[in-house]
């Protein structure tokens, strides 16, 4: 994989960029030995120099990587987030699809809608239900399991951890995440990758980390 981050395709109003695992998404949570994707675009993208957050419209986790879309003007930048946030009139063209690697006797294809809050201040955890107010709502769905290695979609607004500790809740938890239930591979990340980014027609994918291949 990457240890630099790759702009992978892009246009007058945005760019999608690769973003390593172990990078933040966001100054201020990195150090020199996990740095951030928003210091990276101001020293190398001239647009991202003096934009709120760099452009950036979404994160990451610092241990998933992927493809992060990036606004290239404020005009851009505003309604992309509205439409990440499931608002604004281009919401529909926008689709996120991850790669993950659960248990081997997760179902081929499933669905799930939970609702997804807080625990309390500094957890690193989210509480998983099964009903709660409608803006903690968040919807998943998945298919083509091989080897639990599963493609899986958000649907509407992402909310933070929604594919680990809604799986995790099913009783699937990620292969590494040591978090939400699996302790397996040690100290390893989560498999998680942010695979497939749609921005209306166009379609970028970033490389498949070795254990989706």
């Amino acid at each position: 994989m990457n240890s630099e981050p790759v702009i992978l395709q892009g246009n007058a109003d945005w760019i999608v960029v690769d973003k390593p695992v172990h990078w933040h998404t966001l100054t201020g949570r990195g150090t020199s030995d996990s740095p951030d994707l928003e210091a990276w675009l101001r020293e190398h993208v001239s647009s991202s120099v003096n934009l709120h957050e760099a452009g950036l419209v979404h994160r990451l986790d610092q241990s998933t990587g992927g493809c992060v879309l990036v606004a290239t003007h404020e005009e851009a930048r505003l309604a992309l987030r509205e439409a990440m946030s499931g608002r604004g009139n281009i919401a529909s063209a926008i689709r996120k699809v991850y790669l993950a690697q659960a248990p081997r006797d997760v179902p081929r294809q499933g669905h799930f809608e939970l609702s997804f809050t807080s625990r309390y201040k500094r957890s690193k955890k989210v509480t998983v239900s099964h009903s709660g107010p409608t803006k903690t709502l968040g919807a998943c769905r998945w298919q083509n399991a091989r080897d639990g290695v599963i493609e899986i979609e958000l649907l509407g607004p992402g909310r933070r951890h929604q594919i680990r500790a809604g799986l995790a809740h099913l009783g699937y938890p990620l292969i590494g995440d040591g978090l939400y239930g699996d302790v397996s591979l040690g100290d390893a990340v989560p498999r998680l990758h942010a695979w497939r980014l749609q921005v209306g027609e166009d379609v970028v994918e970033s490389t498949r980390p070795d254990w989706a291949r």
